[in-house]
């Protein structure tokens, strides 16, 4: 999920954060989202002997999976424009690699199964993004994806739920603002068809959360990161951030802090003449 353009008018949202909060982040997101990366690749036909490429890897939980699944006859490359998280983690099978899937030589059509977890909803070229996974893409291959809908985001009942559906509003205004789509897992089936991929699967999940739950948490942590591009906004001040602390830690305040949409496509077959 640490992954990054390379320009930076169009840095990935959380460059330049602390470290070890961000490591902290990762590892929550992973808790939340592991099992339904999971039941996605598995619906892929993912198995032994697959060569596999993960995009944005983060911290490795799924690209340490992955070699797993595939065995010894398979592969795994993992890419992250900032491997640091993946260096510091032990991935037996998976092979880091460190830059810009768009500038990489991964070779064409060299994979069975591209994943990428929260990635395009963080870049302004998500389009661009997209080409490389589908060049890296063998014919017949899958293409997994995994993208927030963060419009999707409501506080239902709470002591500081105006303060949550404020910042809600800030978070929106704030990928808006960098040329990226808040919503974009609401479009994600209908970017994938346009590209000429067959939808196999669709999941989409918005789970109701309780006060201290993990999902709240990480969007917890992401308001401490991101304190001054969500201040930048115009949309909140400091005490509504205080409050969407609180929201998000007690457990009499529930909400949806935001979506994810699953998708598992086919990549067209070569036809023969």
């Amino acid at each position: 999920m640490y992954y990054s353009a390379c320009m930076a008018e169009s840095r990935y949202t959380f460059t330049g954060v602390e470290r070890a909060r961000e490591l902290e982040r990762l590892r929550r997101i992973e808790e939340i989202a592991d099992p339904g990366s999971r039941l996605l690749l598995k619906a892929s036909g993912m198995g032994p002997g697959w060569s596999c490429l993960e995009v944005g890897a983060g911290a490795g939980s799924i690209a340490a999976w992955m070699a797993e699944r595939v065995g010894p006859e398979g592969e795994v490359v993992a890419v992250d424009l900032d491997v640091g998280f993946l260096a510091a983690s032990h991935l037996p099978g998976v092979q880091i690699v460190e830059g810009d899937i768009r500038q990489l030589n991964l070779h064409a059509a060299r994979f069975d199964v591209v994943h990428a977890r929260y990635v395009l909803v963080h870049n302004a070229e998500h389009e661009a993004l997209l080409d490389a996974m589908l060049a890296a893409l063998k014919p017949g291959g899958r293409l997994v994806l995994e993208e927030p809908d963060f419009t999707a985001a409501k506080g239902a009942s709470g002591a500081e739920r105006e303060a949550f559906d404020r910042v809600n509003q800030a978070i929106v205004a704030m990928f808006e603002a960098g040329g990226k789509d808040p919503g974009l897992g609401l479009r994600l089936p209908a970017i994938v068809t346009s590209r000429g991929l067959a939808i196999e699967r669709v999941e989409n999940d918005a789970p109701l959360c309780q006060g201290g739950h993990p999902q709240a948490e990480v969007m917890r942590l992401s308001a401490l990161q991101l304190r001054d591009p969500y201040l930048a906004t115009g949309r909140i001040s400091e005490v509504d951030l205080a409050g969407y602390a609180r929201f998000a830690a007690d457990p009499a305040s529930w909400g949806i802090y935001y979506g994810t949409v699953g998708v598992v496509a086919r990549k067209p077959a070569k036809t023969t003449d």
